[in-house]
Formats: C-alpha cells, structure tokens, sequence
C-alpha cells in the first residue's frame, strides 16, 4: 500500500489522486470517479470533491493509497 501525506485536515478525491500519481490531471481525476473506478475506504465514490482525512484509504486501478 503506498501513502500519502497531507499537511491540512484534508485533502479532495480528486486532488489526492493527482497527488499520488494516479492520474495526470483534473479531468482524467473526474473522469475516473464518476465511472466509478474509484473506491473510497471499500466503497465507489462518485465525488471528486469527497473529502479525505488521515486514515482514509482510496483504491484506483489495482494501486491502494492511505492518506497519512
């Protein structure tokens, strides 16, 4: 599992996709979510703007990221 780390109370689905480098921009971040191949903690999450906290995981093409 790789990590993440963020410096505020959060970060957006979108922006830590971007962050981890999962994707290449914005577009291809809510392209990807609302196709619904992204999970959040176990769950398909449909919003780019979901916020994740430290503990949170995220899942996106077979790659799974925990937000530190």
């Amino acid at each position: 599992m790789e990590e993440i780390k963020i410096k505020d109370d959060f970060i957006k689905l979108g922006q830590a996709l971007k962050l981890a480098g999962l994707v290449d921009s914005g577009v291809e971040a809510k392209i990807s979510i609302l196709d619904g191949q992204v999970t959040v903690n176990g769950e398909t999450e449909y919003q780019r703007g979901k916020k994740l906290r430290v503990g949170d995981c995220f899942t996106f093409g077979g790659r799974e990221v925990k937000i530190v």
